[in-house]
């Protein structure tokens, strides 16, 4: 054999080889065909045999991937360079794919099972009708507080905050529409409020709440709150959850005033593959039983009303975790307020952190 057709033959041979090499990687990154799915998702946020179990019903195989932030998932999204066909926005984040055109409508006669979706969470304010999405968990913002602690303070109004006795023992998730949002309940305002002069004067009470604050974090709130290092914190309420798993003397209240009700919600990005598959997954995950399962290894709120007859009564009856209508009432989903209000909160909420200092 000549040399020059060994040399022809090595370079077919890498070329072919470095073809699977790029299937390969291309099917890890989430570039998908009809019988693969690939979900975007936050982490430990499935119960993993609810995995397994839609693959082997469905004949389908799902590569599961995470993030860490609305943020790193919607840029990720946006730029397109990996498919995905499934992911888990929360609810002022969809607003903003919706704007920029990375989610696809839809096709509810492929979700039989979203009529076991609560009517109270659907049809709400950043997508009317679900046209783009489905909730998928949801919670309250909230107070979690030691009761051995606090002396008779119970918390059920957000101005319980500036009792004199809780001086320096407080702490603030580091979040500016959910600190400007307590302020502004606290004066029985909205937390979507756009009026320059409420938002003033919910500053200036903010400002009165300085001597109580001893610091405002992130993540680290559910391990200071469950070491009992402050008496008291403003919380998400899957993290109060998790916060009081550690520790069992605290609990968790939303205020009468209202707070507000979040979701996280599943969606179909423009740039999905399996189309089909990905109705297939949401309506799976939509039934019931899967539900249930899933609610009762995540430890957080299910919006899927069948679902909850199926949990222990000690998971479905916690009032807690699942109020009322009457207060449910009173909460209200974070609107999208535009670049330049959203900007104005921040600004106003860097002004109350360096008013600590």
């Amino acid at each position: 054999m000549s040399k020059l057709l060994k040399a022809l033959l090595l370079v077919i041979g890498t070329a072919i080889a470095l073809m699977y090499v790029t299937a390969y990687l291309n099917s890890s990154e989430g570039y998908t065909g009809d019988n693969t799915l690939t979900i975007y998702n936050w982490g430990d946020y499935i119960d993993p045999e609810l995995i397994d179990r839609f693959e082997q019903e469905s004949g389908i195989k799902v590569i599961y991937q995470t993030f860490d932030s609305n943020e790193a998932m919607m840029t990720k999204i946006s730029q397109g360079g990996t498919t995905f066909d499934v992911s888990v926005p929360s609810e002022y984040a969809i607003s903003r794919m919706k704007e920029d055109g990375l989610l696809l409508r839809l096709d509810h006669a492929k979700l039989p099972n979203l009529k076991h979706i609560d009517d109270r969470f659907m049809d709400l304010s950043f997508d009317k009708g679900n046209a783009y999405s489905v909730p998928y968990f949801w919670g309250t913002v909230g107070i979690v507080y030691n009761p051995e602690l606090v002396g008779e303070l119970d918390f059920l109004s957000w101005n319980d905050l500036w009792d004199a006795s809780l001086r320096n023992d407080i702490l603030l998730l580091d979040g500016a529409r959910e600190v400007m949002g307590m302020g502004l309940n606290s004066l029985g305002y909205s937390l979507n409020d756009t009026d320059k002069a409420h938002l003033q004067e919910a500053l200036r009470k903010l400002s009165e709440l300085t001597p109580n604050v001893k610091a405002i974090v992130g993540d680290e709130i559910k391990m200071l709150l469950a070491g009992e290092e402050a008496a008291v914190g403003l919380v998400w309420s899957g993290d109060a959850s998790e916060i009081m798993s550690d520790n069992e003397k605290l609990d968790y209240v939303v205020p009468r005033e209202g707070s507000n009700l979040w979701f996280d919600n599943m969606v179909i990005p423009k740039t999905a593959r399996n189309i089909d598959g990905a109705h297939q997954f949401i309506n799976f995950m939509l039934s019931p039983d899967v539900a249930a399962q899933n609610a009762e290894y995540v430890g957080y709120s299910t919006p899927n009303h069948s679902a909850l007859a199926l949990l222990p009564e000690e998971i479905a009856g916690d009032e807690r975790f699942y109020p009322d209508e009457e207060l449910t009432r009173r909460l209200e989903v974070y609107d999208n307020l535009g670049p330049h209000m959203l900007a104005h909160y921040n600004e106003l909420f860097l002004e109350f952190k360096m008013h600590r200092k």
